[in-house]
């Protein structure tokens, strides 16, 4: 289930919908963010669960010494994974509950809950989600992440995650934050390109205009 984004238009119907969003759109870095061919979703969601509540540069560091544990590899295997003693991943700098997530991510690779990447790309953003949100540790915004930026999904909209919510008050110059149901009503006007709008509101954020 491979959607390609009519851009051009994507673009054309965010702008539309309001001039404070033409304007976002005209001085910011465009987006252009197309469909993966393959994705490797147990390596994907390994990362990004490293990098929860980190900065880039730390979380960078930890994802590199994760993955020197298991040689040069391309691509991690979940069968390694699983078996790998708690210790050797607290050595390389995960925490507790960062270490069982990513074995808890491995096991449900290898019995199937975690589709692959082949058969993610026929799901639907709901089955997505109602999937990989069984696995410890990752949770809707994650996926959400792996839909918009890894997929190429035109219409995911992360109403918790804290830029889009920032950038939405600094365009709009609104002095509140707006809350998750707020945003899921003002995004009706962007549907179907939402990660669109998500993504301008992120760029929103760049300078400080």
């Amino acid at each position: 289930m491979i959607r390609v984004m009519n851009h051009v238009h994507a673009h054309r119907h965010i702008s539309k919908s309001h001039p404070h969003m033409a304007q976002l759109i005209r001085r910011s870095r465009r987006y252009e963010i197309t469909p993966a061919v393959s994705v490797r979703p147990f390596d994907a969601l390994a990362e990004s669960i490293v990098y929860q509540q980190l900065s880039g540069k730390a979380a960078a560091t930890i994802w590199g010494r994760v993955r020197a544990l298991y040689g040069k590899t391309k691509w991690l295997d979940p069968a390694k994974v699983v078996v790998t003693p708690d210790e050797k991943l607290r050595g390389a700098g995960l925490s507790r509950s960062k270490a069982a997530a990513i074995k808890d991510l491995a096991a449900k690779t290898i019995d199937g809950t975690v589709p692959s990447g082949r058969a993610l790309l026929r799901m639907s953003d709901d089955e997505i989600i109602a999937r990989l949100t069984q696995v410890r540790g990752i949770g809707r915004w994650t996926v959400e992440m792996l839909l918009l930026f890894d997929l190429g999904r035109p219409d995911v909209w992360p109403v918790a995650d804290y830029g889009v919510q920032k950038g939405f008050a600094k365009t709009f110059r609104k002095r509140k934050l707006p809350t998750a149901k707020q945003l899921m009503k003002q995004g009706e006007k962007w549907r179907p390109y939402r990660s669109v709008a998500a993504w301008y509101f992120w760029r929103a954020l760049d300078d400080n205009r």
